[in-house]
């Protein structure tokens, strides 16, 4: 059993097979997968709990991307706070930062991460990080913000090295490796897979994008998460069977029991 934590199949890019998409993933034995509920961004927060209300492989966040955090309102986190309360709903996110594109100014981005971070502390439920070029004002903000509350949260497609892993599994977080781990330059990223421990780590397609080696280019999908899988093995000296085992029994643990 494997456990896709981070994917967007409610992405366009699956609208014309998305049903066949789906039944290949569980023919790979990634019988979970977390629809990433972000969607196109507010006043549409359900997208990820459309998926989950019709198949029950799926489990759903909410939540506003960093992207999107202009779009973001009072109305906004008010409806966040109702959607966390659905029955399949394990987290929000994915939250955080985003310093490439800039599609939102910095300053809103941060004061949107901030009170996603409350919302989330106040349903206790764990949050899921997008950064990107933004590793320190993030984990500024997660120690400031998050960390006091005690909750765990997820690093998605966990892009640093050694140094914002030990400072990320500090704050309470699990790694989640995604395509990236297989690139035969992620180095840093390889490294981080080598030393997270085995009680914190995750794996994740962020489907449609960054499919593995080698697949590379390609559309990525849930199926494929058994070359990341097979990466992680090969780095940490494992059974990729001992990789499934370890990152189910993790979400199940981080999720509070989703799996029962």
């Amino acid at each position: 059993m494997l456990i896709d934590s981070h994917c967007h199949l409610d992405s366009k890019e699956f609208d014309v097979d998305r049903e066949a998409v789906i039944e290949r993933a569980v023919d790979a034995g990634v019988t979970r997968m977390v629809a990433i509920g972000t969607g196109s961004g507010p006043p549409d927060l359900e997208a990820g709990i459309r998926l989950a209300d019709k198949h029950e492989c799926f489990w759903a966040t909410t939540g506003v991307h960093p992207h999107d955090a202009a779009k973001a309102d009072d109305a906004t986190f008010k409806h966040l706070s109702t959607l966390l309360r659905h029955q399949k709903v394990v987290g929000l996110g994915e939250i955080g930062l985003d310093y490439h594109y800039d599609f939102s100014p910095r300053d809103v981005q941060k004061a949107v991460f901030k009170e996603q971070m409350a919302i989330a502390a106040d349903a206790r439920k764990p949050i899921i990080i997008h950064t990107r070029e933004a590793w320190e004002d993030t984990l500024a903000l997660l120690d400031e913000h998050w960390k006091p509350h005690g909750l765990p949260g997820i690093m998605h497609c966990f892009s640093g090295g050694p140094d914002e892993a030990r400072r990320s599994l500090e704050l309470g977080f699990y790694l989640s490796f995604g395509g990236i781990v297989t690139y035969p330059k992620a180095l840093d990223v390889q490294e981080a897979a080598r030393m997270v421990p085995s009680n914190r780590m995750l794996v994740e397609t962020d489907a449609p994008y960054l499919a593995p080696v080698p697949k590379r280019g390609k559309r990525n999908e849930p199926a494929l998460m058994v070359h990341t899988v097979a990466k992680l093995a090969q780095l940490r000296g494992v059974s990729a069977d001992e990789i499934a085992a370890i990152t189910t029994r993790n979400f199940g643990e981080l999720t509070g029991g989703a799996l029962n």
